[in-house]
């Protein structure tokens, strides 16, 4: 690995996090290579000051990619290790990573703005346990097994035996954010590696240089050539792979909107697609619910990690009684949520990811008020030198119709929405594009019951957990074709092959 390395103004990177951002900058079948496209800068959006820069891809440099990918699935030594072989590799990854841990969280803090504490346990270490969870998918293989014997049937037209295969779809096209890079590559490369595919990553160019960090960590485990690349690109990079008729499927974690283009791209050859998208989703306190209880839990679920998040629960239905209470007890925890620099351990709000992006989502809220809406609680922004900051604001006086309930904001803010009866407060819930997440905060019968009545790929019950890496990631409608993560999120990368004989 060179040791040219990008000038580095925002921070005081640690020598392992330098070295893991080093020059040449691409992964093209497990070797070095240096990008011969225009520069990415990394700005860390706290400082407002460079990280670092990153040099794209050309088409050339992605075909090469493709290429390699195509071969090692196809012809390669990648193709001919057996699941043992392949757990044994993903589980030499996880060490790799666990190796880099510190300097993970280090860079994704400077390129991202991702509070410290958020970025150790849910970037970092719940990442690797997901890894470890493919690696032992990858030695039992699917549900149902790599090879299924079917029951003999007795016809028409003849007694018949079958098999099912379960095989690599191939090459995997894997598109990752970069609100949470690492656990959204680990769903996409780690489970493609574990069903035998190869795969090119290619993250959001606003977490470029923390993304090539982690691939650099997983390529300690010694990968074999072609089974794994790394580029980064803007839309054309991104174009050249998800339409190359090399590549057998594309798999997007981000913004509906480019999840379209994505679609529409990896349609010219009906490649397979998995797209985790938006959310506008529920939260739901049910009648006896302890409201005092549970506003601050309601609160941290849509101003984490600034608010940009796709499964923040940003519309909460409160009993028409108890709004203005709710209102009052939003207000006063607020005032104690700090909004601040994200390498401070108790900071819950960090910045957003950029200038712009800041100005997009104060302009829904505005937008309400000028409307009729009401802050209730938070608003506006923090006092402090720098950064892309904006205060978590609770939004009110609104209609489950309006602009600033209906769209994603992906930013620090939430709307307060009063129902009548539960049944209302469950409508208004279903009556979204999205179907991503909800949860519902109730006695733990009606909760239950609640729950099943919402159309959404995740509910939590009472707050529920934390991600399991055994269960899937998905929505209904617009939130996405497919799933992530778990059994479900595993089969994505299989196909399926009946082989079929007589009986005599």
């Amino acid at each position: 690995m060179s040791e040219t390395v990008p000038a580095l103004t925002a921070a005081r990177l640690s020598a392992d996090a330098r070295a893991l951002i080093a020059t040449p900058s691409l992964i093209l079948g497990g070797d070095a290579t240096q990008g011969a496209g225009e520069s990415i800068v990394a700005v860390d959006p706290f400082t407002e000051l460079e990280v670092g820069s990153i040099a794209s891809a050309t088409v050339e440099l992605v075909r090469a990619a493709v290429h390699s990918a195509r071969e090692a699935v196809d012809s390669g030594p990648w193709s001919r290790l057996g699941p043992n072989d392949r757990s044994r590799l993903l589980l030499r990854a996880v060490d790799g990573l666990a190796r880099h841990r510190d300097a993970l969280v280090e860079l994704l803090v400077a390129e991202t703005g991702s509070p410290i504490s958020l970025t150790r346990a849910l970037q970092v270490d719940a990442m690797m346990e997901h890894l470890a969870w493919f690696a032992e998918a990858a030695r039992r293989g699917p549900v149902g097994g790599f090879e299924q014997q079917l029951p003999v049937h007795r016809g028409p037209p003849v007694r018949s035996e079958g098999v099912l295969l379960r095989e690599p779809i191939g090459v995997v096209a894997a598109l990752t954010p970069y609100n949470i890079p690492f656990m959204t590559a680990v769903w996409k490369v780690g489970a493609a590696l574990a069903a035998g595919c190869s795969a090119i990553l290619l993250p959001s160019p606003r977490a470029a240089l923390s993304s090539l960090a982690w691939s650099r960590a997983l390529l300690e485990a010694d990968l074999p050539a072609g089974a794994f690349s790394f580029i980064v690109g803007e839309a054309e990079v991104g174009r050249e792979l998800t339409e190359s008729p090399q590549v057998d499927m594309v798999t997007f974690t981000g913004s509906n909107t480019v999840g379209r283009s994505v679609m529409r791209q990896a349609s010219t050859n009906f490649k397979r697609v998995v797209l985790e998208l938006g959310g506008k989703s529920a939260n739901i306190l049910l009648p006896g619910t302890d409201l005092e209880a549970v506003v601050a839990p309601s609160i941290l679920r849509f101003c984490r990690n600034a608010g940009q998040a796709c499964g923040a629960t940003t519309r909460t239905f409160v009993p028409h009684t108890d709004y203005d209470r709710y209102a009052d007890a939003a207000r006063a925890f607020m005032t104690e949520v700090l909004v601040g620099d994200p390498r401070d351990e108790t900071t819950v709000v960090g910045p957003l990811i950029r200038p712009e992006h800041r100005e997009r989502v104060e302009g829904y809220v505005q937008r309400a008020v000028d409307g009729g809406a009401v802050i209730e609680a938070g608003g506006g922004r923090p006092e402090t030198p720098s950064g892309y900051f904006m205060n978590p604001a609770l939004v009110g006086r609104v209609g489950n119709d309006q602009e600033i309930a209906r769209e994603e904001l992906f930013g620090p803010v939430g709307v307060l929405i009063p129902y009548v009866s539960v049944d209302e407060a469950v409508n208004m819930a279903n009556d979204s594009a999205y179907g991503l997440n909800a949860n519902v905060w109730g006695p733990s019968e009606a909760a239950a019951a609640t729950a099943r009545r919402i159309r959404s790929g995740t509910v939590t019950i009472n707050g529920g957990g934390g991600l399991r890496p055994d269960a899937p990631f998905g929505g209904y409608r617009q939130s996405g074709i497919g799933r992530e993560a778990g059994e479900e999120g595993f089969a994505e990368f299989f196909e399926t092959k009946h082989l079929q004989s007589p009986v005599t």
